[in-house]
């Protein structure tokens, strides 16, 4: 049974557990609640309220979430009582002598980490905002000064954005949760950057990838563990196309969960583990679970209720859910909801999930022919404004207005208005990147356009202050292309990536070469007619010596254009992907 109380005006729950204390101390703020100009500034607190336990007995640890942010240990009575306490006093005065080191810190632990699931679809559903910003670098920590930190930490860490919890013997006597005041937080609505859905996108290295947004409940539960049976048994053991092939179910907080699917492919089975793949969701969508699948399915999820532990087990998601206003049910009353779900209510959520569906193809691969609409990856309109032309063959427009900056080609646009404008990124070197709220993305790279400063200075003013990261300095500045759009995807959000094949203009020795070539041509080529013009009149001169001066000239004329013709050729660029 979990039990309510209250301490220091924080709402805490605990469930009796023998031998083993372990607690938690949860406040709701997370990754979605953040901007993507400031992206990492609930982990940089996390960070900087542990530092202060140093190296402990016990385990501690802190996480940082999309929604909550969890400090939690395992530890003796006193243990948990001086570390909940640590926390608390850090968090209403942040050792801000750490700020820098904590930053490194963050930085190199988040080249260490891999992409999942969850980042790789986020943005492409949601945009560069909310629910969407899992998908992207902490690129906010570098600019954040201790004031932006603290600020944060006061409205967002607070005894009324907080739960506790704890399972043990019993409840640490004098435990002490000395917590600024506050209110607590919703969770941040849901955004969307898809027109419509089905939809799909191409990407990564192999995976089939699929999410779907669904009524949270057991049904939904219970669909996701038998889209995961029905995979595994169709991609891996029937078929032998993939090793990988799983699905899960998260809550989103809100009333909605989502079903996240992944099969895995080598290069020469990839169009079969799409394929199939697809057949799965198609299958169940058709015909559901099979009855004997479901009561397997279920049996297996109810062991969990049944343990000796099960509510000191749940009980971090318990708090989780108190602060999130989610109702509050007991083990019996779960059990009761998942014996309630039949094979109608399951088909029921399967029939819905292709038609809420994102499906990340692998590259070259399409899914139009099952039904699903391409993602968006440029803009439904551009601004109007001052042009300035690609100085790359072939590149798009820069369209620099009061309103925002355009590329455009006679494919369309890419566009980010500042109103919209999730974040710029800024160089010290000039180069910017704009990326909106949509997830749209484009490149500004010194040396693409003929761009006046005046142009520049009217981007970077119109952009809003809160909306500019300030980036360090480049150890080399990317080679000048056609500033077109490019990925702000999980795989590598953070670099300005060039065009594909774009032209580069010439360099100051290679302008100082090719003039230096063309001179001596064309003096060559004028010595040769003076020579001719001098001996004019002279028996032998004729038609045959001003052929010769001719033919030189066509000579030189054409080596000075193909070397100019080699360094300016390139292929078109690759259709962009702006996000």
């Amino acid at each position: 049974m979990i039990h309510h109380f209250e301490i220091d005006g924080v709402p805490a729950v605990f469930a009796q557990r023998a031998g083993r204390l372990s607690a938690g101390l949860v406040f709701r703020v997370g990754q979605a609640d953040e901007t993507l100009a400031r992206t990492g500034i609930t982990h940089l607190v996390e960070h900087l309220a542990l530092h202060r336990q140093g190296v402990a007995d016990y385990h501690f640890n802190g996480a940082t979430g999309n929604l909550h942010t969890h400090f939690h240990l395992d530890g003796s009575e006193q243990d948990v009582s001086s570390f909940l306490l640590g926390v608390c006093q850090s968090l209403a005065q942040l050792p801000m002598d750490r700020l820098e080191t904590e930053k490194a810190i963050l930085r190199t632990e988040e080249t260490g980490r891999s992409t999942g699931p969850a980042e790789a679809m986020g943005l492409w559903r949601y945009g560069a905002q909310g629910h969407g910003l899992v998908s992207y670098p902490e690129w906010g920590i570098t600019g954040l000064g201790p004031q932006e930190v603290q600020q944060w930490a006061d409205t967002w860490f607070t005894r009324g954005n907080a739960a506790l919890w704890v399972a043990g013997e019993r409840v640490p006597a004098g435990l002490r949760l000395p917590l600024r005041p506050g209110a607590r937080m919703p969770v941040p609505a849901a955004t969307s950057a898809l027109p419509t859905t089905p939809a799909y996108f191409t990407g990564g290295t192999g995976q089939v990838l699929f999410d779907a947004v669904l009524p949270h409940g057991a049904a939904t539960s219970l669909y996701a563990s038998g889209l995961e049976r029905e995979l595994f048994r169709t991609l891996r053991q029937e078929g032998g196309y993939s090793y990988t092939a799983t699905a899960g179910c998260a809550h989103r907080g809100d009333g909605w969960s989502v079903v996240t699917a992944l099969a895995d492919a080598l290069p020469e089975q990839q169009d079969a583990v799409l394929g199939g793949f697809i057949d799965v969701l198609a299958r169940l969508e058709a015909v559901g679970l099979a009855q004997h699948d479901l009561d397997a399915i279920r049996s297996r999820a109810d062991e969990a209720h049944l343990l000796p532990d099960a509510d000191a087990e749940r009980l971090h998601r318990y708090a989780a859910d108190l602060l999130s206003g989610l109702p509050l049910r007991s083990v019996e009353e779960l059990r009761a909801e998942l014996w309630a779900v039949t094979a109608q209510d399951v088909h029921a959520i399967a029939r819905q999930a292709p038609a809420a569906g994102l499906l990340r193809a692998p590259l070259g691969r399409r899914a139009d022919w099952a039904g699903y609409t391409a993602a968006p990856t440029t803009s439904t309109s551009a601004v109007a404004g001052r042009r300035h032309r690609s100085r790359a063959k072939d590149g798009p427009d820069l369209v620099i207005s009061s309103e925002g900056v355009s590329l455009v080609d006679a494919e369309g646009a890419i566009t980010v208005r500042y109103d919209s404008c999730a974040a710029m990124l800024s160089w010290p070197d000039g180069g910017r990147r704009l990326i909106g709220t949509d997830g749209i993305a484009l490149e500004l790279e010194p040396g693409c356009y003929a761009v006046d400063v005046q142009s520049l200075a009217t981007v970077d003013a119109a952009v809003p202050a809160a909306a500019v990261v300030r980036m360090p300095a480049r150890a080399a500045r990317p080679a000048p292309n056609a500033g077109t759009a490019t990925g702000a995807s999980a795989a590598s959000p953070a670099a300005a990536v060039p065009a594909t094949g774009a032209a580069q203009p010439f360099g100051r020795g290679q302008r100082f070469a090719l003039a230096a070539l063309t001179a001596v041509a064309w003096l060559w080529g004028a010595i040769a007619v003076f020579m001719v013009l001098g001996e004019a009149g002279q028996p032998g001169v004729g038609a045959a010596d001003w052929g010769v001066v001719g033919f030189t000239w066509v000579i030189e004329a054409a080596l000075v254009w193909s070397v100019i013709k080699r360094r300016r050729r390139r292929s078109r660029a690759a259709a962009p992907t702006p996000r």
